[in-house]
């Protein structure tokens, strides 16, 4: 390649930003271990579970995630230092669509939580939803043809629609997705403060876990947009994959997060392995368990000393999730 070509190389905001994403990407797995870690340890009691399959799925493709683009950024920086010729070409790592299959398993994941939720309900929202979900598959395998079509970096420019495409889909189905959870916590509040109190958080908990992958959505369709030329959008692509995963783990242990938080608050010295051992004794009240029971997990029984008018009624309420 000849020298003019070399010169119109930035390195910085090219592979440079794919550099800086991997190093973040690193850290949001390293985040998702410990997600992973807190999720069976506050369901060590329950035997082998769907949503214990799901999370070891889960982690077990995000690790080879984070292997690609590893790979990936390894080829262009180390394997071929100084070999110009050599960044204009996508590696084959680059074209595994991994991301795509882990996000379209988290948001079929979403659906089928807010199916089980509305159980005893009008199915017509998680219908809706679940038919939303499942329309997604076509613009990713669109756009996944679209990739695995191209040979150089340059190619990228000509399908641009596809990055809109997806992440403009992905947005709106994260929208979808904590607007109906959101909508389903709302109306099963009771006459009791403290479940009314929990749902509240609970709802912005579950905002604010949207937000962010719809966030990095659309900075990710605006650097396209911007800045085509450059690979900070493609960066912005890698940590997508790793806030999904993330998300989805940190909605699995909510009833931890917000139960550590009420001991912080009430005691101000907060201990996660006293903690631990509480929710697997059944200190968790039971109508905060029932809202996000999983289909085979073991229900322990409460505490004798529990009012048995406000957990009868908010089992009630409450569907298993």
């Amino acid at each position: 390649m000849s020298s003019s070509t070399q010169d119109h190389i930035d390195l910085g905001n090219t592979f440079g930003a794919l550099f800086i994403a991997v190093i973040i990407a690193a850290v949001l797995f390293g985040l998702s271990n410990v997600q992973a870690f807190l999720y069976f340890q506050t369901h060590r009691g329950t035997g082998i579970s769907f949503h214990k399959l799901v999370v070891i799925w889960l982690w077990i493709f995000d690790a080879l995630h984070l292997a690609l683009i590893v790979h990936c950024v390894y080829y262009y920086l180390v394997t071929n230092y100084a070999n110009i010729s050599a960044l204009t070409e996508i590696v084959w790592s680059f074209k595994i669509a991994i991301d795509a299959i882990l996000i379209y398993v988290v948001q079929l994941m979403y659906a089928y939580r807010i199916w089980i939720f509305s159980k005893g309900r009008s199915r017509a929202l998680p219908i809706t939803v679940s038919i939303v979900v499942l329309l997604v598959v076509v613009p990713a395998i669109v756009a996944t043809w679209s990739v695995y079509r191209c040979h150089v970096f340059m190619d990228f420019i000509g399908i641009a629609w596809a990055t809109f495409m997806v992440f403009a889909t992905i947005t709106f189905v994260d929208l979808v997705i904590a607007s109906s959870l959101c909508y389903l916590l709302a109306t099963s509040r009771t006459g009791f403060s403290s479940t009314n109190s929990f749902l509240a958080k609970l709802m912005a908990y579950t905002l604010n876990t949207g937000c962010l992958t719809s966030i990095t959505s659309l900075s990710a369709i605006i650097t396209c947009a911007v800045m085509p030329r450059n690979f900070i959008f493609l960066g912005i692509e890698f940590l997508v994959t790793k806030l999904y995963v993330n998300s989805f783990l940190a909605l699995l242990n909510a009833p931890y997060y917000l139960q550590a938080g009420a001991d912080t608050m009430h005691h101000g010295v907060y201990r996660p392995e006293l903690h631990i051992k509480a929710l697997q004794d059944g200190e968790l009240p039971a109508s905060r368990k029932s809202i996000f029971k999983h289909p085979g997990d073991i229900v322990h029984p409460t505490r004798s000393d529990q009012k048995p008018i406000e957990v009868t009624v908010e089992m009630d309420s409450f569907t298993s999730m």
